[in-house]
């Protein structure tokens, strides 16, 4: 097969491939998570927590059951990962927090221009003083005096304001989470002092980005390239040209990717993209999985549209509250509504749908998958609540645990 053109199925395979879902599923022994996360490069972050928290998605997608507490104390504990805006708020390796130094110096920029870091001033320089004296800290230990009651949601109390400008603008870090809440840290008590000084010019890290966004795509459009990062489409079109120039972008047609005029998109392969001859993962996939969180390329890759109906009012919502995306035999085939019940020991499917020309086995591997689900989240069994049209027994097991 000439690289210069893929098919759509071709696409999808390779596609695949890059993000890590392979043939041979089970975890290394040593150094497990190593191949997923190499693969992601990003792992985002989400606070919903109906089923299990959006981080442990991924890892569980392409390798099954195993122990989260082992994720959480890599990515937490042992100072290879840090958070930071790379996607949404997202896992990185602590190695590549450099990459990002231009965005910091973004949002700095902005909140001298908006006049938002005077208005904060006050708060700002008492955060860091308080760190400075006290260390890590949870914003409660931050707050100055008793926070006043307020709504449920996104109603900030000032302290928390500026400890989040000083976390975008890299003075502060994540030193660990009590719960979901992060434990800051002036960024110099955390990380190594190599990683603050002299990193990389904007251009160079953007092509830097850009080169780690197609490995984890395999096969990408330009707006695929500059999403992955959350890059403006116009710098990540210059990082995308140099690295075609070195040779490390591959340009290539894929069939049926066009664009609304029917004008064929451009696309590019990463040169070490593989085209497996056959690539056929069944999986549940969180929504801000890099399968589908950019809906646009979830859309033209798999025909699959996809949207999380999270703040949709309950009575407008088409599928559910929080539908993961089911991958069979490599397609994007249904979404399943799920909630982890723990008290009663149950995995509960409120609602469960199969796309237009799904694969006859849909049903059959989305019982599989969910019965592993159960089980990996340690709950006893499955109840189905009927609502939808992909088929399930109203019942069943979690699946027995995996051979030591």
């Amino acid at each position: 097969m000439s690289r210069d053109t893929l098919s759509a199925a071709e696409a999808r395979r390779v596609a695949l491939a890059a993000q890590g879902f392979t043939q041979t599923p089970r975890l290394r022994q040593r150094r497990p998570f190593d191949p997923a996360l190499s693969r992601l490069h990003v792992l985002q972050i989400d606070s919903v927590n109906v089923f299990a928290r959006s981080h442990y998605l991924p890892v569980f997608s392409r390798h099954g059951v195993y122990d989260p507490g082992a994720l959480d104390r890599l990515l937490w504990h042992s100072g290879e990962f840090t958070e930071y805006w790379a996607h949404e708020a997202a896992f990185i390796p602590v190695g590549d927090r450099p990459l990002f130094t231009w965005r910091m110096a973004d949002f700095r920029e902005r909140a001298e221009r908006t006049g938002r870091a005077t208005e904060l001033a006050p708060a700002l320089a008492r955060v860091r003083e308080q760190l400075g004296d006290g260390g890590p800290s949870l914003v409660r230990d931050l707050e100055d005096g008793p926070r006043a009651v307020r709504g449920p949601w996104w109603d900030w109390s000032e302290t928390k304001h500026a400890v989040e400008l000083l976390f975008a603008t890299g003075e502060v870090v994540s030193a660990g989470r009590e719960g979901f809440q992060r434990r800051y840290a002036l960024a110099e008590q955390v990380l190594a002092p190599e990683l603050l000084v002299s990193p990389p010019s904007r251009a160079a890290a953007q092509r830097r980005l850009v080169a780690q966004a197609a490995r984890s795509l395999g096969v990408a459009t330009l707006h695929d390239l500059a999403d992955y990062h959350r890059l403006k489409t116009a710098e990540a079109r210059v990082s995308v040209r140099a690295l075609e120039d070195l040779g490390e972008l591959v340009p290539v047609r894929v069939r049926g990717w066009d664009d609304r005029t029917g004008k064929p998109q451009e696309a590019w392969l990463h040169r070490d993209a593989r085209v497996p001859s056959r690539l056929t993962p069944d999986a549940l996939l969180t929504p801000f999985d890099p399968v589908v969180w950019f809906r646009p390329r979830a859309e033209r890759m798999f025909d699959f549209h996809y949207r999380i109906e999270i703040y949709t009012p309950q009575a407008q919502r088409q599928f559910g509250y929080y539908c993961l995306p089911l991958l069979v035999g490599g397609v994007l085939a249904g979404r399943i509504d799920l909630k982890a019940d723990r008290a009663g020991g149950a995995l509960r499917v409120q609602a469960a749908w199969q796309e237009p020309g799904a694969p006859a086995r849909a049903g059959e591997a989305a019982r599989a998958l969910l019965a592993q689900a159960a089980a990996w989240q340690g709950l006893s069994e499955v109840r189905v609540s009927g609502v939808g049209n992909l088929p399930l027994p109203p019942r069943f097991e979690a699946a027995a645990p995996p051979a030591a």
